[in-house]
């Protein structure tokens, strides 16, 4: 191997046991490493051991000339690329060592796909100030380095998948997969074998072992998304993998362990479906140790005009702070006053179909959808529900900051919310006035928490 192997175009470093391997591996980058089994000092497996602590990315091809089932399963357990026995020729050393080359040029150009990919999409950051936004932010922070099961909550389009990834990206477990399913868009004979996998020869298209998503994601997290989709008989199997950390292949007889982290989100009620007997209940409880729901789009309007320019930048693909300029005050009052039922997912549409139709330039009213401009306006009762009249007594002067908030929402109830006319008649900008409602919402619930 030393003479050889140079002349196939591969660079060579021979040790003469398992600790000066060790020692060279603590100095150097390796693709591979051919051990044999019994050496002086460490043994082959001892030096695989210490070879996946020091530097996991190197293969390791085990040697010997005592072969035995044994250790080859010890072997690759431990994480071995490959097994040989011995003698071998030099032609089986140099197959073994280019699928080893292959499987590190597929591992990189994976992990540059996967850049180019969050480079296209924008970086996967929840996008809010508002109160709301501010609570599912603290709580996400707060449970992402645990192992517990998080179930979201949320109107289609609120981000449900978003949240799923944060938690992700926030946990132990960022090095390894994050497998996202939507549930709801799996075949109902094929859902079993897409999330636990099957044995060749399970049914008729069997043809060959499948691995499902739970070995898919074995070490990562696994994301369900509408889990309220899933039938009884599946719900059964979640419920034991939650309980044991075991799953079954279809046409297997006996289970096997994964480590695997579940989210779930829906936007289904599910203790509705509990009582209509379409979701289980013990499974509700395994699944919803951690509850996050997301605010829709209405709820959380002050964050609007951040959350447009974010989902500009990103149909643009270009820095948040080239975009920030295009989007004009008149588009801004537009969107704020929509309903927005399809939620972020809509705002996103919207904001790339107003960056092709306004050319790279400035977006104004006219570059967005017709509906969006002749709906209904926004609405909100602010007097009854989302933000309280001051209570006036005779006995104490009012504050001039009282005057006005009294005064802003007899104008708005006058108005039936209509927040347009309601700022045309008191003078001021459409944004000055959500500013305002805004700030006084997160005034009365910090009022209520406190009391």
């Amino acid at each position: 191997m030393r003479s050889e192997l140079p002349r196939l175009g591969h660079e060579v470093t021979v040790c003469p046991d398992g600790k000066s391997a060790i020692q060279a591996l603590e100095t150097s980058v390796f693709d591979a490493a051919i051990l044999d089994l019994r050496m002086p000092g460490l043994t082959g497996i001892q030096v695989l051991e210490k070879i996946k602590q020091v530097s996991p990315d190197t293969e390791v091809v085990i040697m010997t000339g005592h072969a035995s089932v044994e250790t080859a399963i010890e072997a690759v357990r431990l994480g071995a690329f490959d097994y040989i026995t011995k003698p071998c020729r030099m032609a089986q050393i140099e197959t073994i060592l280019r699928k080893a080359v292959e499987k590190r040029e597929l591992k990189h150009k994976n992990i540059a796909l996967q850049t180019r990919v969050q480079a296209a999409e924008g970086p996967t950051v929840m996008v809010g100030k508002s109160t709301p936004m501010t609570s599912v932010q603290r709580l996400i922070s707060t449970i992402a380095p645990t192992d517990s099961t998080v179930m979201i909550l949320g109107e289609t389009g609120t981000g449900k998948e978003l949240a799923a990834r944060t938690i992700y990206q926030q946990s132990k477990r960022t090095n390894q997969p994050f497998v996202p399913v939507n549930c709801g868009a799996l075949s109902e004979h094929l859902v079993e074998s897409e999330l636990f996998g099957h044995r060749k020869g399970a049914f008729t298209s069997a043809d060959r072992d499948h691995k499902g998503m739970f070995e898919v994601a074995n070490g990562g997290t696994l994301f369900l998304d509408e889990v309220g989709e899933l039938n009884k008989n599946i719900q059964v199997k979640l419920l034991r993998f939650l309980e044991s950390g075991e799953i079954r292949r279809v046409g297997d007889t006996e289970p096997f362990r994964v480590n695997v982290r579940v989210i779930c989100a829906t936007n289904r009620d599910l203790r509705e479906m509990i009582k209509s007997d379409e979701f289980r209940e013990d499974l509700y409880f395994r699944v919803n140790t951690f509850e996050i729901r997301l605010p829709s789009l209405r709820d959380r309007r002050q964050d609007l005009p951040e959350l447009a320019r974010h989902l500009l930048a990103r149909a643009a693909k270009r820095p948040l702070d080239q975009v920030t300029a295009l989007l004009t005050p008149e588009a801004i009052d537009a969107l704020l006053e929509y309903q927005w039922p399809g939620n972020v997912r809509e705002l996103a549409n919207v904001m790339e179909r107003a960056y092709i139709l306004a050319g790279g330039g400035p977006i104004t009213p006219e570059h967005l959808p017709y509906h969006l401009l002749h709906s209904e306006p926004a609405t909100l009762s602010f007097p009854t529900a989302e933000v309280a009249a001051p209570k006036i007594s005779p006995l104490h002067p009012r504050t001039l900051k009282e005057v006005e908030k009294e005064h802003i929402l007899r104008v708005l109830e006058k108005h039936q919310g209509n927040k347009v006319t309601a700022a045309a008649e008191l003078g001021i900008v459409l944004k000055t006035l959500y500013n305002k409602l805004n700030q006084w919402q997160e005034e009365d619930q910090q009022q209520r928490h406190a009391g």
